[in-house]
């Protein structure tokens, strides 16, 4: 007996099939993965070195933008990766 999550993948399956990726979509795929997580990185360094700087002089405003210019910025660098990704499984 299949439960409700296979059979919804396979409804799902049915409507819009997953096409399979060619070996030089999968490496533009990984490059881009490598890329963003390294600019995540980068950016993760950054910041996270100057909320230390602003807890260190007890700044709590200057805390509280530097931890959501950080979400911010991780959200939409996720968010470029992904749409770079869609390209790449699009052609």
């Amino acid at each position: 007996m299949k439960s409700a999550y296979e059979l919804a993948m396979e409804r799902l399956q049915k409507q819009s099939p997953a096409g399979k990726l060619t070996a030089a979509q999968k490496e533009q795929i990984a490059e881009l993965d490598s890329l963003y997580k390294a600019k995540r990185a980068e950016k993760e360094l950054f910041l996270k070195g100057e909320i230390a700087k602003a807890q260190a002089s007890g700044d709590y405003e200057a805390i509280d933008q530097l931890q959501q210019q950080l979400a911010r910025e991780l959200k939409r660098l996720d968010e470029d990766c992904e749409e770079k990704k869609e390209k790449v499984r699009a052609k």
